[in-house]
């Protein structure tokens, strides 16, 4: 199955902790640059018939409001880490929108988080108002949402595994520091690669800056994004001019248009 033409919205580009982190003073989260302000991490991925969004974070009602999203298919999901899935309960809005229920993709790791912490969702009795959702297990096998095709691709944060995912020639990974040989061929050949890139010192499970860059060079890859942004990295406009052509520092509400 062939991608159709694609249309990337960058939800959040942050970690975590978000930027700015509570509490902090530093010149990232004081900043008046408004691409120093990250939500946690999530693309809006949409085709000509097809809605989907990678992760719904804490931050993911604020988001679909900002970025006016009126119809959503499904949603995928990388991992089974708050920062990436506390959201879901706001897809509500949709069920009642669209009078019927969210498709949610995740691998055994993710589903089992997932019924655990919205059980109520899951329950054989349920009460009016709760999330309508269908829960698909995936492995790595290819699979299709609508006319979207889907391509996981494990990666590890330390000794978890992660799901990247490739829309045709689009490729999105978040929260690695581990991509093994088998994967990074998945990966090759994409025109665009999404990779966080945490911050600059050595990091236990997320790749550094410099790690970024050399993962991006070694996979041949012409350009790439980085996400998944701690305000250790430092100050976006600084930080993007010290970048090799063809590697840009993403931010909350960039879009691509992929053909």
């Amino acid at each position: 199955m062939s991608c159709p033409p694609l249309k990337i919205t960058f939800l959040g580009t942050g970690t975590s902790s978000g930027v700015p982190m509570i509490g902090c003073d530093c010149s990232v989260c004081t900043s008046t640059d408004k691409k120093d302000n990250r939500l946690r991490s999530s693309i809006l991925v949409e085709s000509p018939n097809t809605t989907l969004v990678v992760d719904t974070g804490p931050d993911f009602r604020y988001q679909m409001l900002r970025e006016n999203v009126r119809k959503l298919d499904a949603v995928l999901f990388t991992h089974p880490h708050k920062d990436h899935m506390a959201g879901l309960d706001d897809v509500k809005a949709y069920n009642y929108f669209q009078k019927k229920p969210i498709d949610l993709f995740a691998d055994s790791l993710t589903e089992e988080a997932l019924r655990r912490d919205f059980y109520y969702a899951f329950a054989d009795t349920k009460y009016p108002g709760i999330p309508e959702l269908n829960l698909h297990t995936i492995t790595l096998e290819p699979f299709n949402v609508g006319d979207i095709p889907v391509i996981p691709i494990l990666v590890w944060h330390m000794k978890m595994p992660v799901l990247g995912f490739r829309f045709g020639k689009f490729t999105y990974i978040t929260d690695a520091n581990k991509i093994e040989e088998t994967e990074k061929n998945k990966i090759k050949g994409s025109d665009i690669l999404v990779l966080n890139a945490l911050r600059k010192k050595k990091h236990i499970s997320h790749f550094t800056l410099d790690e970024a860059k050399e993962m991006v060079q070694e996979l041949n890859i012409p350009t790439a994004y980085f996400t998944h942004i701690s305000h250790k990295l430092g100050i976006q406009a600084e930080i993007s001019d010290e970048l090799p052509i063809g590697i840009h520092l993403a931010y909350d509400g960039l879009v691509l248009n992929i053909q």
